[in-house]
């Protein structure tokens, strides 16, 4: 038993505070550790991607990739090191490709909300193979 709580149910038998005031006491203690649990788990500290063979695949191969999100964020702030001719050719290739986005102006802040996103994420390719990505 914590402290905190552990002095609420004393000053009850003590009769400092009515079983009401007990009761509320003790609920707001509770959701502050739920809410302190749930900020905890919800800061995610991996990138995983993980790729399995289907069941019509040649290939056997397993992936399974765990990346640090520190690591990717400190790969962001580094890409801004990349001069600035490089960075247009960089975005003509990914325009090429189809990709519209321009990697130059996402900040590590924005991590949060794209792993937000892209969190949970499945694809079958064609039945050979399932790619998943997720954050833990």
């Amino acid at each position: 038993m914590n402290e905190e709580r552990k002095r609420i149910l004393e000053m009850l038998s003590e009769g400092k505070i009515s079983t009401e005031e007990a009761e509320k006491l003790l609920s707001a203690l509770s959701q502050r550790s739920e809410n302190n649990q749930g900020m905890v788990k919800n800061e995610p500290r991996y990138l995983r991607v993980m790729v399995e063979p289907g069941v019509g695949s040649k290939n056997k191969d397993r992936v399974n990739v765990r990346i640090p999100i520190k690591l990717i964020r400190a790969g962001l702030r580094l890409a801004s090191f990349i001069p600035k001719d490089a960075q247009d050719k960089v975005n003509e290739a990914l325009h090429e490709k189809g990709i519209e986005k321009d990697f130059t102006k996402i900040k590590p802040e924005d991590i949060d909300e794209i792993l937000t996103q892209i969190n949970d994420f499945t694809v079958d390719v064609e039945g050979k193979e399932t790619v998943k990505v997720f954050c833990e």
